[in-house]
């Protein structure tokens, strides 16, 4: 059988290979797969997330362990599908035009699909109407900003005011972040809310939905 406690462990050390195997065998022996994400993966971010916060991980392992939860569940995500299983949410992501830098992002998208969300990444150097192309196609209800550089936070406050414009602001909540970021910067620009790192991201995420 399938040792669960296997699997926490090895996202937590980061260790794909063995995530990825002991996905596939708990999948074989039919487990329930929201239940594995519920009880043993998130679990295990969340741990990952509170290592973080105490400066005991760093972002290199933060990367091997959003890798490790990745690959698991790339396996689980269709027998999710199958099941009709709901997610925490859905989001947007993506790093704001001008900036190509895509570090950060990548850190939330590990941790908010190790949350349980459906999050959908449309890269770097995204301009507004790819965003809300990409809000429209998936009916997402969080559009989560990025932003590493301070010439580019302009272009969060344009992707706001894109969505005012095609009548989908009152639809979707706005997060941001990124090194230069602020939550000063979220209240000018009229953002739902700001998150300082990955791990809080997840925190935010959660409670925009509640407040939806």
């Amino acid at each position: 059988m399938a040792d669960l406690k296997q699997l926490y462990d090895a996202i937590l050390n980061g260790n794909s290979k063995k995530a990825i195997a002991i996905t596939q065998q708990a999948i074989e022996e039919k487990m329930d797969p929201g239940e594995l994400i519920a009880s043993t993966m998130i679990p295990a971010m969340t741990e990952v997330g509170r290592l973080f916060e105490c400066e005991e991980y760093f972002v290199p392992e933060l990367l091997l362990s959003g890798r490790a939860m990745k690959g698991a569940l790339d396996l689980l995500r269709p027998l999710l599908s199958a099941s009709g299983a709901a997610s925490a949410g859905r989001v947007v992501i993506g790093t704001v035009k001008g900036d190509l830098h895509d570090i950060g992002k990548n850190l939330v998208v590990s941790m908010l699909e190790g949350g349980g969300f459906e999050v959908i990444d449309v890269g770097a150097d995204v301009p507004p109407e790819k965003f809300i192309a990409a809000l429209k196609e998936t009916n997402a209800s969080i559009l989560a900003l990025s932003a590493l550089l301070t010439v580019t936070m302009p272009s969060m406050k344009t992707t706001i005011e894109a969505l005012q414009a095609a009548g989908i602001r009152d639809k979707v909540k706005v997060m941001i972040g990124g090194a230069p970021v602020t939550q000063e910067y979220a209240n000018e620009i009229g953002a739902d809310g700001y998150s300082e790192n990955a791990n809080s991201a997840v925190t935010l995420a959660r409670r925009l939905i509640a407040s939806a």
